[in-house]
């Protein structure tokens, strides 16, 4: 390994505004690398309780921050015009003085996610999904590495398309390609400068040998292009899907010990960056605040010598 190991939260947006400053100034104190919200019209598992927009609330928090690097994990295509995303993103990298993290993804199937049926978005079948993404991608890329740009896609045309002023970050804010599937994690080798991936799997075991599996695809995709795959980083969701699904306490939040193992195995298998949940009971906050004091500082250490 030839990175040294990143570590952020993602923080759900159904907590009032005060509240989600309060985390996001809390989570930057600790010393995390990166901080992350979600793209839902709501909560795809409790569609009734409060919730924000991804990208307004961004630019928001971006002004009570000073350090930590913000990001959209992820943002999903089917909701934006790929011009507008790339505005947004341009926008925010402004406000947040070069601190954007761009994630992107071609957003959950209709079956997980009542935003499409809320909102009168269109459900796209798997492959025109994939197709509209690497549109997606290429538009969201040059508008932001070039001041006017036309593109004459399938899916989608500009012309003329102006983008001034540049943003902060050069060539572009830095893309995070959310990709779990065969012909995603192809783009995600071609185009991303971190990859990040979450499993579905119904225990530890299970999602580390997915995350292997996938990690080894993504290494012979890279190859394949005459890329080389440590120039890619290797992110992951820590996702404890149940508790995720209940808001309940969260697994590797058990104990540092549990924590410090997970991580380790996972770095095994080539991660280098890890997103954790926030904590969705307070009993928790404990541990949490010491796998951030004193745990990750160790981690990091020990996986730079």
């Amino acid at each position: 390994m030839n990175q040294e190991l990143r570590f952020g939260i993602i923080t759900l947006q159904n907590v009032p505004w005060e509240k989600q400053v309060e985390r996001w100034q809390y989570i930057e104190a600790l010393g995390l690398d990166t901080v992350w919200l979600a793209d839902h019209f709501v909560n795809p598992y409790n569609p009734s309780e409060p919730w924000f927009e991804v990208w307004t609330l961004l630019a928001a928090l971006a002004s009570h921050t000073t350090r930590i690097r913000i990001g959209t994990l992820v943002a999903s295509i089917p909701f934006r015009n790929p011009a507008f995303l790339a505005r947004q993103a341009l926008t925010v990298d402004h406000v947040s003085n070069g601190r954007l993290e761009l994630g992107l993804g071609a957003g959950s199937p209709g079956s997980r996610d009542a935003s499409y049926s809320m909102t009168g978005t269109e459900d796209w079948a798997p492959p025109e999904r994939v197709a509209r993404f690497r549109e997606v991608v290429e538009i969201v890329d040059q508008c932001l590495r070039n001041r006017v740009t036309t593109y004459q896609g399938h899916y989608y045309q500009l012309k003329d398309t102006a983008m001034y002023p540049p943003p902060v970050q050069q060539p572009r804010p830095p893309i995070t390609i959310g990709a779990v599937g065969p012909a995603m994690l192809k783009y995600a080798a071609r185009c991303a400068d971190t990859w990040n991936s979450f499993s579905w799997g119904k225990t530890f075991e299970e999602r580390l040998e997915e995350t292997r599996r996938r990690n080894e695809l993504v290494d012979k995709y890279c190859s394949e292009i005459s890329r080389d795959p440590c120039s890619l980083r290797r992110s992951y969701l820590m996702l404890d899907p149940e508790a995720r699904r209940l808001g309940e306490l969260i697994s590797y939040y058990e104990s540092e010990k549990i924590f410090r193992d997970m991580v380790r195995r996972y770095v095994d298998v080539g991660i280098t960056e890890f997103i954790l949940y926030y904590p969705f009971g307070e009993e928790q906050l404990p541990v949490f605040e010491k796998i951030a004091r004193e745990i990750i500082p160790e981690l990091r250490n020990l996986y730079s010598q």
